[in-house]
């Protein structure tokens, strides 16, 4: 084992246990990191070492556990600005600008996210899995801007992730549809998957194929042509928010790839150069993994954003539509 180890050791608190779930509650590390190290031969129990997570272990047994040093990240940090707006040990909560991507991929190897958090985080990263990166446990589009809540640990990505998969997390959209919908809000429902005519976009398929999807929407002023409309996710898919608004004809402004803009509204979008889907993750709420304590987040609109809607406003109504963002 490697110099730089950290060494925790104890005794187990509570017997009866599987010994994952035991060494997690005793050593603030994720079960899915036990695992990986009793993988690893890194795990002992009266000086023994243990390598099956599931046999039961005894109240008072002693244990010793060597946590190699975190690998460095693929990624490379780079001095990106961030707005943060909220930050403690084990989690990071930042409103992402548009055109700022979250993770690297093909065509997107540098300047995301990621790599802006690698350097705002250098230090602070106990390692997610073993490696100094942060926890993305969910994303919004590059072209979106809005609310992003990011783990620095392996036991703030797994309370995040088991919220985001039991769907108890917070999440409100607001944005600017095409048309005002009718009824004014409602609830759209219907499994989303990769389009079997276009890799590059996502569809509503039949039920047992792609992921079930459900998306509330509720129409919070009707404007010229168009509507500000604000949408709460109960589940989280891959351009949820869009697939489902376009379904019901109501394709959000902007938005290169799953509408058109009115005839109408072309010469005001060209004006204002806006040229991405009028969508902002206005609002995240979660359970803190470590602390237990209720946290809850808004995002003011974006200045862009802001100056599409006060546009599209009936004469005399922007103070009041204002007054939503």
């Amino acid at each position: 084992m490697g110099a730089a180890d950290t060494i925790i050791s104890g005794t187990v608190a509570s017997g009866g246990q599987r010994l994952d779930k035991a060494l997690a509650d005793a050593s603030g590390l994720s079960r899915e990191r036990v695992k990986a190290l009793l993988a690893e031969g890194r795990i002992s129990l009266s000086g023994k070492v243990a390598a099956q997570a599931s046999v039961k272990v005894a109240e008072g047994t002693a244990f010793e556990i060597r946590v190699p040093e975190a690998a460095p990240a693929e990624a490379v940090a780079q001095d990106i600005p961030l707005s943060v707006v909220y930050e403690d040990d084990a989690l990071i909560v930042v409103d992402k600008p548009a055109g700022l991507v979250v993770h690297p991929a093909a065509g997107n190897l540098d300047g995301t996210l990621v790599n802006a958090l690698l350097h705002h985080c250098r230090g602070q990263l106990s390692g997610i899995g073993g490696v100094a990166r942060p926890g993305i446990v969910h994303r919004i589009d590059k072209d979106t801007s809005g609310l992003l809540v990011v783990a620095k640990t392996d036991v703030a990505h797994e309370g995040l992730a088991r919220q985001f998969a039991d769907h108890s997390i917070v999440r409100a959209y607001k944005c600017v549809t095409a048309g005002v919908p009718m009824p004014p809000s409602g609830t759209v429902r219907g499994a989303i998957a990769r389009s079997s005519h276009d890799r590059k976009k996502m569809a509503l398929v039949e039920d047992g194929r792609g992921k079930h999807a459900v998306t509330h929407f509720r129409t919070l002023a009707a404007l010229e042509g168009a509507a500000l409309v604000e949408c709460r996710l109960e589940t989280g898919r891959t351009h949820q928010v869009r697939v489902h608004l376009a379904s019901i004809g109501h394709a959000l402004l902007g938005d290169p790839v799953y509408g058109r803009a009115p005839s109408k509204l072309r010469p005001l979008l060209q004006r204002l150069g806006f040229h991405r889907q009028a969508l902002h993750a206005a609002e995240l709420g979660f359970i803190h993994p470590v602390t237990g304590a209720t946290h809850h987040f808004a995002s003011p609109t974006p200045v862009d954003m802001r100056e599409l809607i006060v546009e599209l406003c009936a004469e005399g109504h922007d103070a009041k539509v204002l007054a939503m963002l």
